[in-house]
């Protein structure tokens, strides 16, 4: 979640921003600068949950998987943070400082963050090229939506059992409990 806009910067001025600052994470939107704010624990779980997961369904493939760590690159005015982001096109790797061509992006719903994922985000990553595929894992209850593009229309998908999830755009899919390991919801529940 983005906590504080800054003064309007260039985009180079933003690069140089994360590379000076390589312990705060900064999406860049329209040239002005939002700092983002930390998660909970289950935030980060879920997050490295599903960054395991399509790690080792993927490992054997031309795809990558990358966290938060990495920028993704919107449009000429915006970069974003995304919690997981994977990519199939062998420009993103190595020293690259945004990825260009991401196929899926994951994101995990906070309260403070669940507006901008399913709005301004929804909007952008469905208007980007290449991205195929938008993943929104819930934070508080056993759910996970799926916006997939087919034949040029975006479908969506919700579940909330313990099912296999297809993942359309890299061609494997994983159980909703395997995104959920080692969280725990209020009261102990799932």
């Amino acid at each position: 979640m983005a906590l504080e806009r800054q003064r309007f910067m260039t985009v180079e001025q933003y690069f140089q921003l994360e590379e000076n600052d390589p312990d705060t994470r900064y999406e860049y939107i329209d040239g002005y600068v939002y700092a983002m704010a930390g998660g909970t624990a289950n935030h980060d779980t879920i997050k490295s949950n599903m960054q395991r997961i399509l790690w080792h369904l993927l490992r054997s493939s031309h795809c990558r998987v990358y966290s938060s760590d990495m920028k993704v690159y919107v449009s000429e005015t915006r970069y974003f943070h995304p919690d997981v982001t994977v990519t199939c096109d062998p420009r993103d790797r190595g020293t690259v400082q945004a990825i260009q061509s991401p196929r899926l992006v994951v994101e995990v719903l906070s309260p403070t963050t669940e507006l901008i994922d399913r709005t301004r985000k929804l909007k952008n990553y469905r208007a980007h090229p290449t991205i195929e595929e938008y993943v929104l894992v819930d934070s508080q209850s056993f759910k996970i939506e799926i916006y997939h593009k087919e034949n040029n229309k975006w479908l969506y998908d919700a579940y909330e059992q313990n099912e296999d999830i297809p993942l359309h755009s890299v061609g494997v899919s994983f159980s909703l409990a395997d995104a959920y390991i080692d969280v725990e919801f209020e009261g102990g529940a799932k």
